[in-house]
């Protein structure tokens, strides 16, 4: 047998005495005490059969164990696979880790789907979490949120532990539900359009540069005017209103606003709002400094924002990243080089962010991800390809863990030779590993603690120690329930903004309007009266001495009555 069978027949016999041990609790003493002694053998004939003096060390495993061995904290990532396939054999010795340190520096999960992204998105959250750091992630098909439930041992995943020297353990992670506007199970996930801004909301809404400079004038206009923007209604009310008599001259000063631009982007409002978006935006909005939590027993909290409800919406979802990152650069303070970071941001179906994007939105992605370093932030964007992704933003990503690509179409294969570009030299045939790495395999580099990338390293990654499957909803629920932060975030604030502002105003103007009327009604009746009323008096004055009768005197009496209660009123009203 090579020393790649030896290794695997010892892990898989470790396994099974390590499940015999396990059910021996319900066994007499004596055979729970045979039990435990067959797994302590097994457990040391797979550690001899994967140690490094049983499996030759190629020259690329010394390059590999001297390019990780850091100094500090690090992620394990998993263990070098040596050899040439089909015989190749992890060396246990040769860790392929992530200083911790250095993720702020940014990285890149890639891969076909299947290969197993969210599985090595969990087992960094895990450790990193381990090591007291907070967690973000988006979880949109929900796999992620296994994290929260110890997982659960079988042979397999015994035997592939053991084999890259893998002190596998049962571990539940603390983790905080999130939901975009209260979709879904989690905490609701709110905010306001006027901190979404013009840049993000053109984006979700599709428009093109000009329209996207008309939205942002429109923005501006709201400040100016003090009208607060929290709800899609209050953008639609402050949209109506300048395209109205009123709101055009008041534009007037800022410069035009086209009809057909207001029409364009009203009806991308209305079509946003049919899709369930009125419930992501309004108060209270999030506190993003509740995402930097740790637990009581130091470790960091990974905070989870289930999406499955927006599967059908992937610009909102990605924008609405987006927009979370953008708060945490903005609130976050200065920390510059320290030594871990004070959150890792992992930004799922990144590719989804990057698609059809305007010049100024990829200018603030790059922007963000460039300076949110020094704020202490690490961010991963897991996606399928690296070209997925901005050249400016992926220059910028000093960790790399790449699954198996696949090169079935022209497109495939093009993919495929840009990214093998963008690694370091090496002395695998790239195009060939990248096409035949198995699941759970992929190919890492990382920035080394002294700020250089590591050797390439073919890698067979950790299992992660939370479940492999969906926590349970009830659970989710359970939890969501128990939270601390449901008393802040779990009931909406409706405040007043620019659509009840607009309202008022309308309602006030057109009671003004409606007095103004009323008025010169009044005044129209009192001029009327009074020219009945002359004729009288001219008759009197021109008769001389004649005496009135007393009918004549009754009548202009009413008549002068009349006009003083009218004029009376008039001006009355006036005050």
């Amino acid at each position: 047998m090579t020393a790649s069978e030896d290794a695997r027949a010892a892990a898989e016999q470790a396994a099974r005495a390590a499940a015999d041990a396990q059910q021996a609790a319900d066994a007499p003493q004596e055979r729970a005490e045979q039990l435990a002694a067959a797994a302590e053998a097994a457990a040391a004939g797979a550690a001899a059969a994967v140690a490094p003096e049983s499996v030759p060390v190629s020259e690329i495993a010394e390059i590999v164990r001297a390019g990780y061995a850091f100094d500090g904290a690090a992620i394990e990532m998993g263990a070098l696979l040596d050899g040439t396939p089909p015989d190749l054999a992890p060396v246990p010795s040769a860790r392929v880790r992530i200083p911790l340190a250095m993720l702020n520096r940014h990285g890149l999960v890639a891969g076909a789907t299947g290969t197993g992204k969210t599985k090595t998105l969990q087992v960094l959250a895990e450790q990193i979490a381990a090591h007291g750091v907070p967690v973000f992630a988006a979880d949109i098909k929900g796999d992620l949120s296994g994290i929260a439930t110890a997982g659960s041992a079988d042979e397999k995943l015994l035997a592939r532990t053991a084999s890259i020297g893998q002190d596998w353990q049962p571990v539940a992670t603390p983790t905080e539900y999130f939901a975009l506007g209260g979709i879904g199970q989690g905490l609701p996930v709110r905010a306001t359009i006027d901190d979404f801004g013009p840049t993000l909301l053109s984006k979700v809404l599709g428009l093109n540069a000009t329209q996207e400079s008309s939205l942002g004038l429109v923005f501006h206009y709201a400040r100016t005017a003090s009208l607060p923007l929290v709800g899609l209604a209050d953008l639609r009310a402050v949209l109506t209103h300048l395209t109205s008599d009123i709101g055009k001259v008041e534009l007037k000063a800022l410069g035009g606003l086209s009809a057909a631009t207001v029409g364009v982007i009203l009806r991308e409002l209305i079509g946003f709002a049919d899709e369930g978006a009125d419930d992501f935006f309004g108060r209270p909005e999030i506190d993003v400094a509740d995402f930097l939590r740790t637990a009581p027993d130091g470790r960091g909290i990974v905070s989870l924002l289930e999406v499955p409800g927006v599967q059908d919406k992937p610009a909102l979802f990605s924008t609405f990243l987006m927009y979370l990152l953008n708060r945490l650069f903005k609130e976050l303070p200065e920390v510059g080089d320290i030594d871990k970071p004070k959150l890792v941001f992992f930004f799922d179906e990144a590719h989804l962010l990057f698609a059809d994007a305007s010049d100024d939105f990829l200018e603030t992605i790059t922007q963000t991800v460039r300076l949110i370093r020094s704020k202490g932030v690490g961010i991963f964007f897991v996606t399928q390809t690296p070209k997925d992704v901005p050249g400016d933003v992926l220059a910028q990503l000093g960790s790399r863990v790449q699954h198996q690509l696949r090169a079935h179409t022209p497109d495939a294969a093009k993919a495929l030779k840009a990214t093998i570009s963008t690694y370091p030299n090496t002395a695998y045939d790239l195009e060939e590993v990248l096409t035949s790495l198995g699941i759970g395999e992929a190919i890492v580099t990382v920035m080394s603690d002294k700020g250089a990338p590591t050797p390439v390293a073919w890698t067979r990654l950790r299992a992660p120690q939370g479940s492999m499957d969906p926590t349970p909803p009830a659970e989710v629920s359970a939890a969501v329930t128990a939270s601390p932060l449901l008393a802040k975030y779990g009931t909406a604030i409706d405040p007043e903004s620019a659509s009840e502002i607009l309202d008022a105003q309308a309602a006030a103007g057109a009671a003004a309007a409606q007095q103004a009327a009323d008025d010169a009604r009044l005044r129209q009746e009192a001029d009327r009266i009074r020219k009945q009323d002359a004729p009288v008096k001219r008759s009197r004055s021109t008769s001389g001495s004649r005496r009135m009768s007393p009918l004549d005197r009754a009548v202009g009496e009413a008549s002068r009555t009349i006009a003083r209660e009218l004029i009376k009123n008039v001006f009355k009203r006036r005050r």
